[in-house]
């Protein structure tokens, strides 16, 4: 018999959303989908933004969908990171979260350091420089917007925004804090250098609580409206690549992951941060995780590109499944051309496949022509930035890894694993798809004391779950194509 408890998971992604029941059964963990729903941007007068109205919406359907499957004792929310709401001090939202995507932050990377070095920055936090972080998104307001910050009471990253809306109770939790670069990374608290520097007000920003802290209950006016329990509301491991992590299915201390989703997360876990100059040369980042333990990770564009190239396609009017592309992928001239995935003519929505062309182009390449010959060049091209993302992260633990682990959605596509394990010569084991999910759900199940702690977790996600293991396939071929790739990465 297993526990009756269930659990209920709100996954948010890029382009969609999930609700999931988790529960125990036979000492394995069940999971169901009970509610999907997209999640899309609104760009409104030049503005990308979230719709974070519809998002709350989305979340009180997927709890209504959850009563009708049994109910649930406990909510836990994970998303994306960087991304924030400001509340007035009557707690409501001053306006909709400005998507990561949006381009308010270009060029505040440099008006940045002029107020505090980059160098300091890293010193404090030990994460990687993107545009889109909350620390350059914050900056821009100071900038461009200021009356929006002084009409701001408190600051909340995405999914304590959500766990706020549920309960009231305003918490940052530690996994997503750690991803503004904002945060004193060994500290593990707001660094009150950077924000002076920059003048951005420390009132507006809660207090950091660790993984797995029990927020409160649902409000009564919650409950009421949608005729609930007051179940629990937990601050999982909020940021989804942390959640990600926890259902690794090993018991390897040392070992690397690859999340794989719309971003690529290329990292391992650590007792402690790594912050120097060889990890600043290498722009790695070091993120909170679970039981305050340190992801030190790389982050890559990842299944972006092929998203968006799809959309770009059917804008056209070719309708192409996943599968169609990855096999025209598979039928095309191998190691012809090769892009960086992380060249920051990608990260905007709008036509990849033109912006791959020219990026060849520019480059003295070969020109894909055919939709199978971009998928081609995507797909090694990542597989090459593994590579490149591993040595990096070996240079600064000064550790091999034998084994790459790849996790989420990404991995359902064969090709993609297949050529990682012969990009990096390392054999692959791919699974769960399911992790970000999975990890939602065992951190509530260890807030609950459902489960013990991660390290039982993973063995039981291990025993739950079906992986699979790609073997390295044309390793001098390569060998050769990595030699040559490295002339296209652009930093």
């Amino acid at each position: 018999m297993g526990d009756k408890r269930q659990v209920l998971a709100f996954d948010f992604g890029g382009g969609s959303g999930r609700a999931i029941l988790g529960r125990l059964e036979d000492g394995k963990i069940r999971m169901e989908e009970v509610y999907r729903f997209s999640n899309d941007p609104v760009i409104i007068n030049h503005t990308m933004y979230w719709d974070t109205l519809r998002q709350f919406f989305e979340i009180k359907q997927g709890m209504q969908k959850a009563k009708q499957k049994g109910g649930f004792d406990s909510i836990g929310i994970d998303t994306w990171g960087v991304d924030f709401g400001l509340l007035d001090a009557h707690g409501a939202l001053l306006e909709s979260a400005v998507h990561y995507r949006d381009q308010r932050t270009v060029g505040m990377q440099e008006q940045t350091f002029q107020a505090i070095s980059k160098e300091e920055i890293y010193q404090i936090t030990g994460n990687q420089f993107e545009n889109f972080n909350t620390i350059f998104q914050l900056y821009s307001l100071v900038k461009q917007r200021p009356w929006l910050l002084e009409k701001a009471d408190s600051l909340l990253l995405t999914p304590d925004l959500f766990n706020y809306f549920l309960t009231g109770e305003k918490r940052a939790e530690y996994t997503i804090a750690s991803t503004t670069q904002l945060m004193d990374a060994k500290q593990k608290k707001w660094s009150e250098k950077i924000l002076d520097a920059l003048s951005i007000p420390k009132s507006i920003l809660p207090e950091i609580v660790p993984s797995a802290t029990i927020i409160g209950n649902l409000t009564d006016e919650i409950c009421s409206e949608l005729g609930l329990e007051p179940a629990k509301v937990i601050a999982v491991a909020s940021h989804d690549t942390q959640s990600a992590v926890v259902a690794v299915p090993t018991q390897e201390k040392d070992f690397i992951f690859i999340s794989c989703g719309t971003w690529s997360l290329f990292g391992t876990e650590l007792d402690a941060p790594v912050i120097g100059d060889r990890s600043l040369a290498c722009n790695v980042s070091n993120e909170g995780g679970y039981a305050n333990t340190t992801t030190l990770l790389k982050n890559i564009i990842g299944l972006w590109l092929v998203q968006e190239s799809r959309r770009q396609w059917i804008r056209e009017g070719k309708e192409y499944s996943y599968g169609e592309l990855e096999q025209m992928a598979l039928e095309a001239e191998p190691f012809v051309s090769f892009i960086d995935p992380d060249a920051p003519e990608f990260v905007p929505a709008g036509d990849i496949p033109e912006r791959i062309r020219q990026f060849c182009q520019r480059t003295g390449q070969q020109v894909p022509k055919t939709e199978g010959e971009i998928m081609r060049c995507i797909n090694q091209s990542l597989a090459l930035k593994y590579r490149y993302a591993l040595e990096q992260i070996e240079s600064c633990t000064k550790k091999h890894y034998d084994v790459i682990h790849m996790i989420g959605g990404g991995i359902q596509s064969k090709l993609l694993c297949q050529m990682t394990a012969g990009a990096n010569g390392r054999k692959v084991i791919a699974g769960p798809v399911e992790a970000t999910a999975l990890g939602n759900i065992v951190m509530q199940m260890i807030a609950l004391g459902m489960i013990t702690d991660v390290a039982k977790a993973r063995s039981m996600i291990a025993e739950s779950e079906t992986t699979y293991e790609y073997l390295p396939q044309d390793v001098s071929q390569w060998e050769t194509a990595y030699e040559k790739f490295q002339t296209y990465i652009q930093n």
